[in-house]
């Protein structure tokens, strides 16, 4: 199972190339909105006052104000200012509405700007500015959700590390209790068991004793009746001795 040190190594190392991806992907959108600005003349000050004009039609809309109302406001702020300009005949252009035919085929207008070109390059780094900003944003929401959910798996991994351990310890303390309860009917079981063995051979001694003492009772009246026999045997030939001697 991964440590702790090593999920953080690979979340800095997946952060590193995503902040990678992302810069490539903001960069590959500057230059395609820089080429469009650069082909259809356009500045960060265009862009404004477009999204400015934006923002007062949807307030106008929100407040309720008519359509005249806007128009006389479009119509107070006058004849747009020139960008554009034509070095050999010093005509102007605004760079709204149809372009004239001394710029309308040219791609890089950058070079007919009344600014010298520095408008362009100003809507460019601000873009760019814009972008790295908002991408460091979404790296850093995402880093932050990643660690969230690694902190709450490494939580669900010790609670169910401390989980399994409270279970195997109740498993081993189950397994002594039975296997001392096992011991003590083994020990008790043996101890009957010898018990039993040595009342049997107490007896069996008992009667091996009984047995020899009856043998030798036995024995004994045998000897007492064979010399009873013998001594009546001898009685009448002594008798006879003492008749035949008289």
């Amino acid at each position: 199972m991964a440590t702790l040190e090593q999920i953080q190594a690979r979340m800095k190392k997946l952060q590193a190339q995503a902040e990678v991806i992302i810069a490539r992907r903001a960069q590959s959108a500057l230059d395609q909105i820089r080429e469009l600005m650069l082909k259809h003349g356009l500045t960060t000050h265009d862009i404004e006052t477009r999204a400015k004009a934006r923002r007062e039609r949807e307030r106008a809309q929100r407040l309720g104000l008519g359509a005249g109302k806007l128009k006389s406001a479009g119509a107070t702020k006058g004849k747009l200012p020139p960008k554009y300009r034509d070095p050999k005949t010093g005509a102007t252009w605004s760079g709204h509405a149809r372009p004239p035919a001394w710029i309308k085929n040219v791609k890089d207008r950058s070079k007919f700007l009344i600014d010298g070109g520095s408008a362009a390059v100003e809507a460019s780094a601000a873009i760019k500015t814009a972008a790295k900003k908002a991408a460091s944003k979404t790296v850093g929401r995402k880093a932050a959700a990643k660690k969230a959910a690694v902190k709450k798996g490494v939580a669900r991994k010790i609670a169910a590390g401390h989980t399994g351990a409270k279970k195997t310890a109740a498993k081993k303390s189950a397994g002594r209790k039975a296997a001392k309860k096992a011991t003590s009917a083994r020990t008790a079981a043996a101890g009957k068991t010898a018990a039993k063995k040595g009342a049997a051979r107490k007896a069996v001694a008992r009667k091996a004793v009984a047995g020899k003492t009856a043998a030798r009772k036995t024995g004994r009246g045998t000897a007492r009746k064979a010399v009873a026999r013998t001594a009546t045997a001898a009685a009448p030939v002594a008798a006879n001795g003492a008749i035949t001697l008289s």
